[in-house]
């Protein structure tokens, strides 16, 4: 290689290293467009104290949750009351809700993220009826790579705002409480039947039991019991113990029908401070019974396992004898 050919190797070089220094802090030196918006709140002019109605709607249901002087409610489930503490974190999450990421987007990429109708709709509205708040929530967001995404916990959920749907957002909450079921807004523990007295149960095949005691710390008996039969003090705690601890799968829609409360098992209890109750227990649908309390327009859902130590038959509740299974 002669001087003159090396000597032009060397400009060329420190051209191409020099473009390329240039070129690498211009991209240093740029900023996103939408750099921005990263970090800032996604809702931006929401006030919880407005907030008198939350409409959640997917594919396949639709849930309208309204205040109300005696609180949350459940319009599609006649006014059931909603469980409030959901109601309050879910109003603070939307509005704790920051972008964390923020990418244009188009019909292609809305769909295969649920950014359209195939996602789940929330709007807030104020008392009159004013839009507060609209948002889709789509498909959830995971920073890595998960077996079974719809078990999965997410890192955060695609979003989208209505009034710029050319965008996709993320935030780093998952919104699972984002739903249209009725039965993730419930309070599970708001009926409950303590300290009892006595307890009843009546088949509607006319067959019937009965167990008392005079005290809280007293041993049950079993009404009408006959030579040779011996109440199971432990199955017997368990019958009436059970109705402390029921819990709501859901709430019945009005209009539901073969319920089984026509001709339901009764539970009549009483406390030891001498309230009754008279519980109906109607067919069992899948995993839960239809059940209706009293003083109460709503039929609900009650589980199977938080019933079945109640309702066992007379004969179960009795000692087994030796020998027998």
């Amino acid at each position: 290689m002669n001087a003159r050919v090396a000597a032009v190797l060397v400009v060329l070089l420190a051209v191409v290293g020099g473009g390329a220094l240039l070129y690498y802090q211009q991209e240093r030196s740029r900023s996103p467009a939408n750099a921005g918006t990263l970090g800032q709140p996604l809702l931006k002019d929401l006030k919880v104290s407005e907030v008198a109605s939350i409409r959640i709607v997917e594919p396949k249901a639709t849930l309208t949750l309204q205040r109300k002087e005696e609180g949350w409610v459940i319009a599609e489930r006649d006014g059931f009351p909603a469980d409030l503490g959901k109601v309050r974190g879910f109003v603070l999450q939307a509005l704790g809700l920051k972008v964390g990421q923020s990418e244009p987007i188009g019909d292609p990429d809305r769909a295969r993220l649920n950014l359209d109708q195939s996602g789940t709709q929330v709007e807030l509205d104020a008392a009159d009826g004013k839009a507060l708040a609209k948002l889709v929530v789509g498909r959830k967001y995971f920073r890595r790579e998960v077996e079974n995404p719809e078990k999965a916990s997410a890192d955060g959920r695609f979003v989208m705002l209505p009034a710029d749907p050319k965008t996709v957002l993320i935030v780093s909450d998952p919104l699972g409480q984002a739903s249209a079921r009725s039965a993730d807004w419930l309070d599970r523990r708001s009926f409950k039947v303590e300290k009892l007295r006595s307890l009843e149960l009546r088949y509607p095949d006319g067959s019937r039991w009965r167990i008392e005691r005079p005290a809280d710390n007293a041993g049950w008996k079993l009404a009408g019991a006959g030579p040779g039969e011996k109440l199971d003090i432990a199955r017997a705690n368990s019958a009436s113990y059970s109705l402390g601890l029921l819990e709501l799968a859901d709430v019945a829609p009005q209009d539901a029908k073969d319920t089984g409360l026509e001709h339901p098992t009764l539970i009549n209890a009483t406390t030891l401070d001498g309230v009754a109750y008279s519980i109906k227990v109607g067919k069992l649908e899948g995993e839960n019974y239809y059940v209706r309390f009293p003083s109460s327009p709503y039929t609900v859902l009650v589980p199977k396992s938080k019933l079945e130590d109640t309702l066992k038959k007379r004969g179960d509740l009795l000692e087994k004898k030796a020998g027998s299974k």
